[in-house]
């Protein structure tokens, strides 16, 4: 049994026959840091959940069940005396001489190769005479050990030295870098980390997908060397185990990677840095369900440092924060050298099946595609559907194929030939025929990047296109290939979903496409308004990002919408004015805070036993303090099935201010019954 030492004492409670004696100590170095201690009780306390259960977030997996070790390579080497030893050779030893003189050219060589080259019994037996020996060296696994790690001097613009500068002597805890894409927010993000470096601290720096960490990481190690080290769940286990431990020992002191980074083991921290602080991936979505924001807070106050946020499209919540004064707010609202936003043509999609188009590319996108292939530039085309389309439909009787483990409707991958859920990952055979009415009539409805793709090569034979989704990046180095080949201009077109939206630099690139720009707004969710206009705004900061003018072709079935006319004119602050007076008037956050008690269970009756159970507590709070809520309710999830668990909910929402949440929180944790889940979510991200 392996175990964590959280403190010592002198005695204990328990009986001596109970006490089991410790084997050994596994890491002369400890794994977790004092910081690392106090932080997980904080989760554990802020997020009602067990300490046990949070300490897993600072160690890789592997590293808990003890799978990964140190790797060692052996390696011949000559001896010192080797030249004295030479008589004890034999005329006819042929294999040992070419050993001999390859060392000798060659220094050192790993065992293996030289086995098989020469064969493993002359390598013993020239170690046997003592003219060579073998050593164990320890092998440092880097990740991404490819990218070009070419420094660049950049001087710095007015603007730029200001955000530092104003970072610097704010006496405020946070600050929120307001940068339009393309202003230069990377490069005020490299001096700062710098500036902490030099003054002997450390840095995280997190982003918000992995497809975005070895842009980053390329900057980092082009200015700071083997100092940064990278963390996220895609690397291997020997990659991930070897760079926690250079990020412990104090041999790198830059930690970068995705949500999970914010646990890194540095010491000293100096400055936490979260870049696309909107994107809603740095909020968990499995327990605990923890804020990144929150977590950065703690290590700052920690260790006396500052946590910097930067966005072009900062979430309602935190420019209210800034706005407000809780937080430093700078603003850049200019592109490097005074470079111009791209200009943004809406497309009425009404209009093009009124004039017999029915495409999913209008005429406009088509020409302007057309024009980038003719002039050598590239264009990114975005769509935020994976997959050929997003369901199959019969025609005769309305049937949809489901998964059987989720209540959602299964995704048709043409490549595969396969229906899948997107919630789950099962995959199930495509269907020729309805197995509802025997109908061979199907159609699909919707469409994906897989399709996209497919027409894109119809129209246009001779483009050479690249596909960015979740499906072409599976694999460890899945986004870095591909986001590679674009950036060396092995492709003229990218077609993605939202992961190309986020911080990409491609100088060539002149245009963007958006598909179905309005899609996101048909989501019964308080935030699609917030999150439509960030994606547009992040997808058009694509474009134009070089010497040439970008151009972005959105197309849409609501041309006069609100959302989309403020992202298409760069109107952020008309956009919050709008957006958080609707917010207070209808008494969403970040006027109130929203409460989730999920309920999940394979047994529907277990389930529904355990969320009346927990409804008839929770309505004796609302009964006795009726006016901290704006609305309490229960209901069936939106799914309410996934992966093979009834999903049940309890929503509330509350005054900002409120104690309750803690006491609702803790309500939460007193109804047990086996089998079936309860998780307490403030303000999730999704409602879904």
């Amino acid at each position: 049994t392996f175990g964590i030492v959280m403190s010592l004492k002198e005695s204990t409670a328990y009986s001596m026959d109970k006490v089991k004696p410790i084997l050994a100590v596994l890491d002369e170095i400890p794994a977790l840091t004092n910081e690392s201690i106090v932080m997980a009780k904080f989760i554990a306390k802020k997020y009602f959940t067990t300490t046990a259960q949070v300490l897993r977030l600072f160690l890789p997996s592997e590293m808990r069940r003890g799978t990964v070790k140190e790797s060692f390579k052996r390696y011949a080497l000559l001896t010192e005396n080797y030249l004295d030893n030479l008589h004890k050779l034999t005329r006819s030893a042929k294999k040992q001489n070419e050993i001999i003189k390859y060392l000798e050219e060659n220094i050192k060589k790993e065992v293996p190769f030289l086995a098989e080259k020469f064969g493993r019994s002359s390598l013993n037996s020239l170690v046997e005479k003592e003219i060579a020996y073998i050593v164990e060296e320890k092998v440092q696994r880097k990740p991404y050990e490819k990218l070009d790690f070419t420094s660049k001097n950049i001087t710095l613009v007015k603007a730029q030295e200001d955000a530092i500068k104003s970072v610097k002597e704010t006496d405020k805890l946070v600050t929120l870098i307001f940068g339009v894409t393309g202003s230069g927010k990377t490069e005020v993000y490299m001096n700062l980390i710098r500036d902490a470096i030099l003054s002997g601290k450390t840095a995280v720096m997190l982003v918000p997908e992995i497809a975005l960490t070895p842009q980053m990481l390329k900057e980092l190690r082009a200015k700071f060397g083997d100092t940064c080290a990278i963390l996220h769940s895609g690397l291997s286990a020997g990659e991930k185990f070897d760079e926690w431990w250079r990020l412990r020992t104090g041999e790198a002191r830059i930690a970068i990677g995705a949500r999970s980074a914010i646990f890194a083991p540095v010491e000293n921290v100096g400055i936490v840095i979260i870049d696309e602080e909107h994107d809603s991936s740095y909020q968990s979505e499995s327990s605990p369900r923890y804020n990144t924001l929150d977590l950065a807070i703690f290590r700052a106050e920690y260790n006396k440092a500052k946590v910097v946020i930067g966005s072009a499209t900062p979430s309602v919540e935190t420019y209210l924060k800034a706005t407000d004064g809780e937080y430093n707010l700078v603003k850049m609202p200019e592109r490097i050298n005074k470079r111009p936003m791209p200009h943004v043509d809406i497309v009425d999609m009404k209009n093009e099946v009124r004039r017999g188009n029915s495409t999913i590319f209008s005429r406009l996108l088509r020409e302007e595609i057309s024009s980038i292939l003719k002039n050598k530039k590239q264009a990114i085309i975005f769509l935020n559907q994976r997959g050929f389309s997003k369901s199959v439909i019969c025609t005769d009787c309305g049937y949809v194929p489901k998964c059987t483990a989720c209540d959602v409707s299964l995704t048709y991958h043409s490549e595969e030939s396969a229906l899948k859920c997107h919630y789950c990952n099962t995959k199930y055979k495509m269907i020729d025929s309805c197995p509802e009415c025997g109908s061979k009539y199907l159609r699909y409805g919707g469409i994906g990047t897989e399709r996209v793709v497919s027409e894109l090569n119809k129209l246009f034979p001779e483009a050479r296109i690249l596909r960015m989704d979740r499906d072409t990046t599976a694999n460890k180095e899945g986004h870095f290939n591909v986001l590679t080949k674009f950036a060396e201009k092995e492709a003229d077109i990218l077609v993605g979903t939202q992961m190309i939206a986020k911080g990409h630099d491609f100088p060539a690139v002149t245009l963007v496409g958006i598909l179905d720009a309005d899609m996101s707004l048909y989501f019964s969710d308080y935030r699609s308004a917030e999150r439509t206009f960030q994606l547009i705004t992040q997808v058009a900061g694509r474009s134009g990002r070089s010497d040439d003018v970008g151009k972005v072709v959105l197309q849409t079935y609501q041309p006069d919408n609100r959302v989309i006319n403020y992202a298409v004119s760069y109107q952020y602050e008309k956009f919050f004015e709008t957006e958080s007076l609707l917010r207070k008037s209808t008494g969403f956050p970040p006027y109130t805070d929203i409460i989730r008690l999920l309920v999940t269970g394979e047994d529907e009756e277990k389930t529904i036993a355990v969320l009346k159970d927990l409804f008839d507590k929770t309505k004796k709070l609302y009964d006795t303090y009726r006016s901290e809520f704006k609305f309490f309710g229960c209901m069936k999830s939106p799914i309410k099935r996934l992966q093979n668990k009834f999903r049940y909910q309890i929503l509330m929402r509350i005054n900002v201010n409120s104690k309750l949440k803690d006491e609702i929180s803790f309500l939460a944790t007193t109804v047990k019954e086996k089998g079936v889940y309860i998780s307490t979510e403030i303000n999730p991200n999704n409602l879904t």
